[in-house]
Protein backbone atom coordinates (compact mmCIF):
# COMPACT_ATOMS: atom_id res chain seq x y z
CA UNK A 1 0.00 0.00 0.00
CA UNK A 2 1.48 3.48 -1.23
CA UNK A 3 1.67 6.23 1.70
CA UNK A 4 0.51 9.04 1.27
CA UNK A 5 1.24 12.88 2.33
CA UNK A 6 -1.05 12.96 5.26
CA UNK A 7 -1.10 12.22 9.15
CA UNK A 8 -4.57 11.64 10.31
CA UNK A 9 -6.25 11.73 13.57
CA UNK A 10 -8.71 8.92 14.95
CA UNK A 11 -11.72 9.34 16.86
CA UNK A 12 -11.81 6.71 19.85
CA UNK A 13 -9.96 4.41 22.05
CA UNK A 14 -10.18 1.91 18.71
CA UNK A 15 -10.28 2.13 15.44
CA UNK A 16 -14.00 2.11 14.53
CA UNK A 17 -15.41 0.38 11.62
CA UNK A 18 -15.48 2.85 9.08
CA UNK A 19 -11.42 3.84 10.09
CA UNK A 20 -10.43 0.35 9.14
CA UNK A 21 -12.36 0.13 5.59
CA UNK A 22 -10.63 3.83 4.90
CA UNK A 23 -7.30 3.01 5.91
CA UNK A 24 -7.26 -0.71 4.13
CA UNK A 25 -7.69 1.79 1.01
CA UNK A 26 -5.66 4.47 2.27
CA UNK A 27 -2.57 4.48 3.73
CA UNK A 28 -1.65 8.21 5.21
CA UNK A 29 2.08 9.05 6.37
CA UNK A 30 1.10 8.46 10.11
CA UNK A 31 -1.66 8.86 12.85
CA UNK A 32 -1.69 10.83 15.28
CA UNK A 33 -3.12 10.53 19.01
CA UNK A 34 -4.58 12.42 21.31
CA UNK A 35 -6.60 12.82 24.71
CA UNK A 36 -9.71 11.44 23.38
CA UNK A 37 -7.91 8.05 22.07
CA UNK A 38 -6.60 7.54 25.69
CA UNK A 39 -8.10 5.72 28.40
CA UNK A 40 -5.48 3.22 30.30
CA UNK A 41 -1.96 2.30 28.48
CA UNK A 42 -3.21 -1.52 27.69
CA UNK A 43 -6.13 -0.29 25.60
CA UNK A 44 -3.09 2.53 24.04
CA UNK A 45 -0.58 -0.75 23.23
CA UNK A 46 -3.38 -2.31 21.80
CA UNK A 47 -4.30 0.35 19.78
CA UNK A 48 -1.47 1.22 18.47
CA UNK A 49 -0.33 -2.50 17.64
CA UNK A 50 -3.76 -2.73 15.52
CA UNK A 51 -2.90 0.44 13.45
CA UNK A 52 0.47 -1.72 12.73
CA UNK A 53 -1.45 -4.53 11.86
CA UNK A 54 -3.76 -2.89 9.51
CA UNK A 55 -0.64 -1.24 7.76
CA UNK A 56 1.61 -4.47 7.53
CA UNK A 57 3.73 -1.73 8.88
CA UNK A 58 5.94 -2.60 12.35
CA UNK A 59 7.90 0.94 11.61
CA UNK A 60 4.48 2.82 10.76
CA UNK A 61 4.75 6.23 12.71
CA UNK A 62 2.27 6.77 15.48
CA UNK A 63 2.87 10.83 16.66
CA UNK A 64 1.33 12.09 19.97
CA UNK A 65 1.95 15.73 21.25
CA UNK A 66 3.18 14.94 24.58
CA UNK A 67 4.85 18.04 25.89
CA UNK A 68 4.37 17.85 29.91
CA UNK A 69 2.75 20.36 31.69
CA UNK A 70 -0.62 21.47 30.41
CA UNK A 71 0.28 19.66 27.33
CA UNK A 72 -0.49 15.61 28.87
CA UNK A 73 -2.52 13.39 25.91
CA UNK A 74 -1.71 10.88 28.79
CA UNK A 75 -3.67 13.26 32.20
CA UNK A 76 -6.14 10.61 32.98
CA UNK A 77 -3.13 8.09 34.00
CA UNK A 78 -0.45 10.47 35.07
CA UNK A 79 0.21 14.03 36.49
CA UNK A 80 2.81 16.10 35.26
CA UNK A 81 1.80 19.86 35.24
CA UNK A 82 5.20 20.37 37.69
CA UNK A 83 7.36 19.66 34.26
CA UNK A 84 6.86 22.41 31.83
CA UNK A 85 9.31 23.12 29.78
CA UNK A 86 9.87 26.53 31.19
CA UNK A 87 10.63 24.60 35.01
CA UNK A 88 13.44 23.14 33.27
CA UNK A 89 14.88 26.09 31.50
CA UNK A 90 14.50 27.84 35.16
CA UNK A 91 16.25 25.08 36.60
CA UNK A 92 18.99 24.03 33.91
CA UNK A 93 21.55 26.52 35.64
CA UNK A 94 21.80 23.96 38.93
CA UNK A 95 23.27 20.87 37.04
CA UNK A 96 22.78 18.64 39.90
CA UNK A 97 18.65 19.99 40.24
CA UNK A 98 18.65 20.12 36.63
CA UNK A 99 19.98 16.39 35.43
CA UNK A 100 18.02 14.79 38.19
CA UNK A 101 14.38 16.51 37.12
CA UNK A 102 15.14 16.18 33.53
CA UNK A 103 16.23 13.30 33.12
CA UNK A 104 13.59 11.84 35.37
CA UNK A 105 11.20 13.20 33.23
CA UNK A 106 12.44 12.44 29.78
CA UNK A 107 12.17 8.60 31.45
CA UNK A 108 9.37 8.65 32.24
CA UNK A 109 7.27 9.87 28.89
CA UNK A 110 9.71 7.87 26.69
CA UNK A 111 9.07 4.74 28.82
CA UNK A 112 4.79 5.36 28.35
CA UNK A 113 5.53 5.58 24.78
CA UNK A 114 7.26 3.07 24.24
CA UNK A 115 5.07 0.89 26.18
CA UNK A 116 2.14 1.89 24.35
CA UNK A 117 3.70 1.44 20.83
CA UNK A 118 4.08 5.53 20.15
CA UNK A 119 7.59 6.58 18.12
CA UNK A 120 7.25 10.22 17.75
CA UNK A 121 6.49 12.96 20.02
CA UNK A 122 5.79 16.03 18.66
CA UNK A 123 8.57 17.86 20.84
CA UNK A 124 10.51 20.09 21.07
CA UNK A 125 9.36 23.49 21.27
CA UNK A 126 11.87 25.66 20.22
CA UNK A 127 10.02 28.36 20.34
CA UNK A 128 11.47 31.90 22.67
CA UNK A 129 9.26 31.92 25.82
CA UNK A 130 7.06 35.22 25.68
CA UNK A 131 6.85 36.96 28.96
CA UNK A 132 3.15 38.13 27.58
CA UNK A 133 1.08 36.64 29.97
CA UNK A 134 -1.79 35.95 26.80
CA UNK A 135 1.25 33.85 24.95
CA UNK A 136 0.15 30.78 23.66
CA UNK A 137 3.56 29.28 24.24
CA UNK A 138 3.77 30.36 27.49
CA UNK A 139 5.40 28.01 29.31
CA UNK A 140 5.24 25.23 26.52
CA UNK A 141 8.85 27.10 25.90
CA UNK A 142 12.18 26.46 27.83
CA UNK A 143 13.27 30.28 27.78
CA UNK A 144 13.56 33.72 26.49
CA UNK A 145 16.64 33.10 25.88
CA UNK A 146 17.81 31.35 22.59
CA UNK A 147 20.92 28.95 23.92
CA UNK A 148 19.29 28.16 26.74
CA UNK A 149 16.44 26.76 24.45
CA UNK A 150 18.82 24.86 21.97
CA UNK A 151 20.86 23.58 25.00
CA UNK A 152 17.61 21.85 26.31
CA UNK A 153 16.44 20.99 22.83
CA UNK A 154 19.60 19.12 21.59
CA UNK A 155 19.54 17.21 25.05
CA UNK A 156 15.90 16.07 24.46
CA UNK A 157 16.32 14.64 20.77
CA UNK A 158 19.37 13.06 22.05
CA UNK A 159 17.60 11.42 24.61
CA UNK A 160 14.67 10.44 22.57
CA UNK A 161 17.17 8.91 19.34
CA UNK A 162 18.62 7.13 21.88
CA UNK A 163 16.05 5.45 23.41
CA UNK A 164 14.95 4.50 19.47
CA UNK A 165 11.70 7.26 19.24
CA UNK A 166 11.98 10.34 16.80
CA UNK A 167 11.16 14.10 17.30
CA UNK A 168 8.95 17.15 15.65
CA UNK A 169 11.11 20.44 16.25
CA UNK A 170 8.04 23.34 15.92
CA UNK A 171 6.86 25.53 15.29
CA UNK A 172 9.59 26.63 12.27
CA UNK A 173 9.89 29.30 12.06
CA UNK A 174 8.97 30.53 15.34
CA UNK A 175 5.47 30.85 17.15
CA UNK A 176 6.80 32.55 20.77
CA UNK A 177 6.76 36.44 19.21
CA UNK A 178 2.78 36.26 19.35
CA UNK A 179 -0.09 36.11 21.82
CA UNK A 180 -2.81 35.15 19.64
CA UNK A 181 -3.51 31.49 19.31
CA UNK A 182 -3.92 30.53 15.98
CA UNK A 183 -6.13 26.99 17.05
CA UNK A 184 -8.89 30.48 16.68
CA UNK A 185 -7.07 33.32 14.85
CA UNK A 186 -4.37 33.93 12.91
CA UNK A 187 -1.16 35.89 14.47
CA UNK A 188 0.31 38.70 12.89
CA UNK A 189 4.03 39.41 13.16
CA UNK A 190 5.57 42.83 12.40
CA UNK A 191 9.27 42.22 13.52
CA UNK A 192 11.66 42.72 11.07
CA UNK A 193 13.72 40.20 9.11
CA UNK A 194 16.96 41.68 10.89
CA UNK A 195 15.31 41.00 14.28
CA UNK A 196 13.97 37.69 14.08
CA UNK A 197 17.14 36.27 12.35
CA UNK A 198 19.13 37.08 15.74
CA UNK A 199 15.79 35.88 18.14
CA UNK A 200 13.06 33.61 17.17
CA UNK A 201 14.96 32.00 13.84
CA UNK A 202 18.22 31.45 15.56
CA UNK A 203 16.62 28.36 17.64
CA UNK A 204 15.75 26.37 14.65
CA UNK A 205 18.36 27.52 12.46
CA UNK A 206 20.78 25.79 15.66
CA UNK A 207 19.19 22.47 16.21
CA UNK A 208 18.87 19.68 13.59
CA UNK A 209 16.06 17.35 13.12
CA UNK A 210 14.21 14.55 10.49
CA UNK A 211 10.58 16.28 10.86
CA UNK A 212 9.50 20.20 12.02
CA UNK A 213 5.93 21.22 12.17
CA UNK A 214 5.38 24.63 10.49
CA UNK A 215 3.70 27.47 12.40
CA UNK A 216 0.11 29.30 11.15
CA UNK A 217 1.46 32.64 11.99
CA UNK A 218 1.73 35.75 9.03
CA UNK A 219 5.18 37.38 9.21
CA UNK A 220 3.94 40.74 7.90
CA UNK A 221 7.25 42.13 6.58
CA UNK A 222 8.38 39.07 4.95
CA UNK A 223 4.97 37.89 3.25
CA UNK A 224 2.31 39.85 3.93
CA UNK A 225 -0.30 38.15 2.01
CA UNK A 226 0.11 34.30 3.34
CA UNK A 227 1.00 32.40 6.64
CA UNK A 228 4.17 30.09 6.74
CA UNK A 229 2.47 27.00 6.71
CA UNK A 230 1.14 28.31 3.17
CA UNK A 231 3.62 30.72 2.00
CA UNK A 232 6.45 29.37 -0.62
CA UNK A 233 8.67 32.93 -0.13
CA UNK A 234 9.08 32.18 3.69
CA UNK A 235 9.14 28.11 3.23
CA UNK A 236 11.83 28.46 0.19
CA UNK A 237 13.75 31.61 1.48
CA UNK A 238 13.82 31.41 5.54
CA UNK A 239 12.75 27.73 6.66
CA UNK A 240 15.05 25.90 3.49
CA UNK A 241 17.50 28.68 2.44
CA UNK A 242 18.20 30.40 5.23
CA UNK A 243 17.51 27.91 8.34
CA UNK A 244 18.79 25.01 6.03
CA UNK A 245 16.03 22.58 7.16
CA UNK A 246 16.56 19.97 5.51
CA UNK A 247 14.23 17.53 6.71
CA UNK A 248 10.47 16.34 6.10
CA UNK A 249 8.12 19.63 6.42
CA UNK A 250 4.70 18.84 8.03
CA UNK A 251 2.02 21.81 8.67
CA UNK A 252 0.63 22.42 12.06
CA UNK A 253 -3.14 21.33 11.68
CA UNK A 254 -4.80 22.32 8.62
CA UNK A 255 -8.19 22.30 10.65
CA UNK A 256 -6.94 25.87 13.31
CA UNK A 257 -8.75 28.68 11.86
CA UNK A 258 -5.36 30.62 11.27
CA UNK A 259 -6.36 29.14 7.90
CA UNK A 260 -8.76 30.69 6.39
CA UNK A 261 -9.76 28.00 3.71
CA UNK A 262 -11.91 24.69 4.07
CA UNK A 263 -9.65 21.71 4.73
CA UNK A 264 -9.49 20.68 0.94
CA UNK A 265 -8.57 24.53 0.01
CA UNK A 266 -6.09 24.52 2.99
CA UNK A 267 -4.42 21.36 1.69
CA UNK A 268 -3.67 22.31 -1.35
CA UNK A 269 -2.01 25.55 -0.47
CA UNK A 270 0.26 24.00 2.02
CA UNK A 271 1.47 21.83 -0.49
CA UNK A 272 1.61 23.59 -2.67
CA UNK A 273 3.96 25.68 -0.72
CA UNK A 274 6.40 23.41 -0.01
CA UNK A 275 5.32 21.09 3.05
CA UNK A 276 6.16 17.59 2.57
CA UNK A 277 3.32 16.47 4.75
CA UNK A 278 -0.10 17.70 6.32
CA UNK A 279 -1.26 17.36 10.03
CA UNK A 280 -5.23 16.72 10.11
CA UNK A 281 -6.11 15.86 13.65
CA UNK A 282 -10.10 16.04 14.06
CA UNK A 283 -10.27 12.00 13.18
CA UNK A 284 -13.55 13.66 11.33
CA UNK A 285 -13.93 10.60 8.57
CA UNK A 286 -15.73 12.42 6.15
CA UNK A 287 -13.30 15.24 6.06
CA UNK A 288 -10.50 12.48 5.90
CA UNK A 289 -11.90 10.89 2.77
CA UNK A 290 -12.56 14.36 0.97
CA UNK A 291 -8.72 14.75 1.35
CA UNK A 292 -7.34 11.03 0.06
CA UNK A 293 -9.32 12.82 -3.17
CA UNK A 294 -6.40 15.58 -3.00
CA UNK A 295 -3.63 14.57 -1.15
CA UNK A 296 -0.90 13.00 -3.24
CA UNK A 297 1.40 9.87 -2.29
CA UNK A 298 4.67 10.86 -0.55
CA UNK A 299 7.74 12.47 -2.76
CA UNK A 300 10.73 10.73 -3.10
CA UNK A 301 12.34 13.29 -0.94
CA UNK A 302 9.91 12.36 1.86
CA UNK A 303 10.58 8.72 1.04
CA UNK A 304 14.02 8.71 1.51
CA UNK A 305 13.98 11.09 5.16
CA UNK A 306 11.10 9.05 6.34
CA UNK A 307 13.57 5.58 5.86
CA UNK A 308 16.15 7.23 8.25
CA UNK A 309 13.23 8.42 10.37
CA UNK A 310 12.29 4.20 10.67
CA UNK A 311 16.00 3.16 10.71
CA UNK A 312 16.07 4.68 14.25
CA UNK A 313 13.05 2.65 15.15
CA UNK A 314 14.88 -0.44 14.60
CA UNK A 315 16.62 0.42 18.58
CA UNK A 316 12.11 0.91 19.45
CA UNK A 317 11.65 -3.17 18.36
Amino acid sequence: MKTHAIIFGISGFKLNLKEINFFKKYKPWGIILFSRNINNLDQVRNLTCSIRELFKDKNFPILIDQEGGKVNRFRKIINLDKYNAKYFGDIYKNNNIFYLEFNKFLKINISILKYCGININTVPVLDLFNEDKNSVIGNRAFSKKYNVVIKLSKYLINFYKNSGLEIVTKHIPGHGCTNIDSHYHLPKVNFSLDYLKKNDFKTFKEVNSYLAMTAHILYEKLDPDKCVTQSKIIIHSIIRKYIKFRGILMSDDICMKALSGGIVKNAKLSLDAGCNLLLHCSGKIDEMKKLSLVVPEIDNFTYRITQKVKANFNKFN
